[in-house]
Protein backbone atom coordinates (compact mmCIF):
# COMPACT_ATOMS: atom_id res chain seq x y z
CA UNK A 1 0.00 0.00 0.00
CA UNK A 2 1.61 3.66 -0.59
CA UNK A 3 2.57 6.06 1.74
CA UNK A 4 0.03 9.24 1.32
CA UNK A 5 0.02 12.46 3.05
CA UNK A 6 -2.89 14.71 4.77
CA UNK A 7 -2.86 17.80 5.90
CA UNK A 8 -5.31 19.44 7.84
CA UNK A 9 -5.71 23.19 8.63
CA UNK A 10 -6.28 25.50 11.24
CA UNK A 11 -6.78 29.07 12.61
CA UNK A 12 -6.04 31.22 15.91
CA UNK A 13 -5.51 34.50 16.55
CA UNK A 14 -2.21 34.94 19.14
CA UNK A 15 -0.66 38.10 20.59
CA UNK A 16 3.48 38.16 21.46
CA UNK A 17 6.41 40.03 21.58
CA UNK A 18 9.80 39.71 20.81
CA UNK A 19 12.23 40.66 24.12
CA UNK A 20 15.46 42.33 22.78
CA UNK A 21 14.36 42.72 18.98
CA UNK A 22 15.51 45.40 17.32
CA UNK A 23 11.95 46.40 14.53
CA UNK A 24 8.18 46.62 15.25
CA UNK A 25 7.87 43.01 16.47
CA UNK A 26 9.29 44.12 19.84
CA UNK A 27 6.46 45.58 20.84
CA UNK A 28 3.25 43.52 22.26
CA UNK A 29 0.95 42.83 19.00
CA UNK A 30 -0.94 40.17 17.43
CA UNK A 31 -1.45 37.79 14.56
CA UNK A 32 -3.87 35.27 13.01
CA UNK A 33 -2.48 32.65 12.57
CA UNK A 34 -2.96 29.79 10.11
CA UNK A 35 -1.61 26.10 10.70
CA UNK A 36 -1.19 23.42 8.34
CA UNK A 37 -0.25 19.69 10.02
CA UNK A 38 0.59 16.72 7.13
CA UNK A 39 0.94 13.67 8.04
CA UNK A 40 2.22 10.22 6.27
CA UNK A 41 0.93 6.66 6.42
CA UNK A 42 -0.43 4.01 4.87
CA UNK A 43 -4.41 4.17 4.73
CA UNK A 44 -6.23 1.40 6.90
CA UNK A 45 -6.66 -1.63 4.89
CA UNK A 46 -8.93 -3.98 7.25
CA UNK A 47 -12.26 -3.30 5.69
CA UNK A 48 -14.18 -4.32 9.29
CA UNK A 49 -12.65 -1.41 10.98
CA UNK A 50 -14.67 2.22 10.66
CA UNK A 51 -11.54 3.94 9.57
CA UNK A 52 -10.84 1.85 6.33
CA UNK A 53 -9.27 3.76 4.19
CA UNK A 54 -8.26 6.47 5.77
CA UNK A 55 -4.53 7.30 7.06
CA UNK A 56 -5.88 9.03 10.26
CA UNK A 57 -9.29 10.45 10.56
CA UNK A 58 -9.28 14.10 9.90
CA UNK A 59 -10.83 14.10 13.82
CA UNK A 60 -8.68 12.68 15.38
CA UNK A 61 -5.76 14.67 14.08
CA UNK A 62 -7.75 17.78 14.94
CA UNK A 63 -8.70 16.92 18.14
CA UNK A 64 -4.40 16.27 19.01
CA UNK A 65 -3.62 19.79 17.44
CA UNK A 66 -6.71 21.52 19.10
CA UNK A 67 -5.44 20.00 22.28
CA UNK A 68 -1.85 20.46 21.94
CA UNK A 69 -1.82 23.75 20.12
CA UNK A 70 -5.13 25.27 19.44
CA UNK A 71 -6.51 25.41 22.48
CA UNK A 72 -4.00 26.90 24.51
CA UNK A 73 -2.68 29.35 21.68
CA UNK A 74 -5.77 30.72 20.58
CA UNK A 75 -6.28 34.29 22.04
CA UNK A 76 -3.36 34.22 24.22
CA UNK A 77 -0.53 36.20 24.59
CA UNK A 78 2.96 34.67 24.58
CA UNK A 79 5.86 35.83 25.85
CA UNK A 80 9.93 34.25 26.26
CA UNK A 81 9.54 32.91 30.39
CA UNK A 82 13.39 33.87 30.32
CA UNK A 83 13.18 37.68 29.90
CA UNK A 84 11.78 40.60 31.71
CA UNK A 85 8.32 39.88 29.65
CA UNK A 86 7.92 38.12 32.58
CA UNK A 87 6.55 40.99 34.88
CA UNK A 88 4.31 42.30 31.24
CA UNK A 89 3.20 39.00 31.91
CA UNK A 90 2.44 38.65 35.72
CA UNK A 91 0.25 42.11 35.14
CA UNK A 92 -1.81 40.86 32.55
CA UNK A 93 -2.62 37.34 34.55
CA UNK A 94 -3.64 39.17 37.41
CA UNK A 95 -5.83 41.33 35.67
CA UNK A 96 -7.65 37.91 34.26
CA UNK A 97 -6.00 37.36 30.77
CA UNK A 98 -4.77 34.56 29.16
CA UNK A 99 -0.84 34.65 29.26
CA UNK A 100 1.54 31.52 27.92
CA UNK A 101 5.13 31.92 29.09
CA UNK A 102 7.48 29.62 27.00
CA UNK A 103 11.12 28.88 27.01
CA UNK A 104 11.46 30.06 23.88
CA UNK A 105 11.69 33.67 22.11
CA UNK A 106 8.11 33.46 20.66
CA UNK A 107 8.65 33.57 16.30
CA UNK A 108 6.98 31.66 14.08
CA UNK A 109 10.61 29.42 13.39
CA UNK A 110 10.61 28.75 17.23
CA UNK A 111 6.68 27.83 17.81
CA UNK A 112 6.78 25.25 14.48
CA UNK A 113 9.52 23.71 16.52
CA UNK A 114 7.37 22.99 19.59
CA UNK A 115 4.32 22.31 17.94
CA UNK A 116 6.00 19.31 15.62
CA UNK A 117 7.69 18.45 19.24
CA UNK A 118 3.88 18.40 20.75
CA UNK A 119 2.04 16.97 17.82
CA UNK A 120 4.97 14.15 17.37
CA UNK A 121 4.63 12.72 21.24
CA UNK A 122 0.28 12.37 20.01
CA UNK A 123 0.36 10.62 16.90
CA UNK A 124 -0.36 6.78 16.77
CA UNK A 125 2.78 5.02 15.64
CA UNK A 126 1.91 4.02 12.44
CA UNK A 127 1.36 8.02 11.56
CA UNK A 128 4.99 10.28 10.61
CA UNK A 129 4.33 14.11 11.46
CA UNK A 130 6.01 14.80 7.51
CA UNK A 131 5.36 18.89 7.79
CA UNK A 132 4.34 22.00 9.86
CA UNK A 133 3.34 25.59 7.87
CA UNK A 134 2.58 28.16 10.31
CA UNK A 135 1.86 31.63 8.86
CA UNK A 136 2.01 34.34 10.84
CA UNK A 137 0.63 37.22 7.73
CA UNK A 138 -0.17 36.43 4.22
CA UNK A 139 2.98 36.69 3.12
CA UNK A 140 5.45 35.06 5.75
CA UNK A 141 5.43 31.76 7.15
CA UNK A 142 8.01 29.26 8.89
CA UNK A 143 7.90 25.26 7.86
CA UNK A 144 9.05 22.42 9.51
CA UNK A 145 9.98 19.21 7.61
CA UNK A 146 10.65 15.86 9.51
CA UNK A 147 13.20 15.08 7.11
CA UNK A 148 15.37 18.22 7.61
CA UNK A 149 14.82 17.12 11.13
Amino acid sequence: MSNIRITKQFSFETGHALYGYDGKCRNVHGHSYKLSVTVSGKPITDNTNVKFGMVIDFGDLKKIVKQEIVDLFDHATVFNKNTPHVELAKELIDRGHHVLLVDYQPTSEMMVIDFAKKIKARLPKNIKLHAIKLQETDTSFAEWYASEN
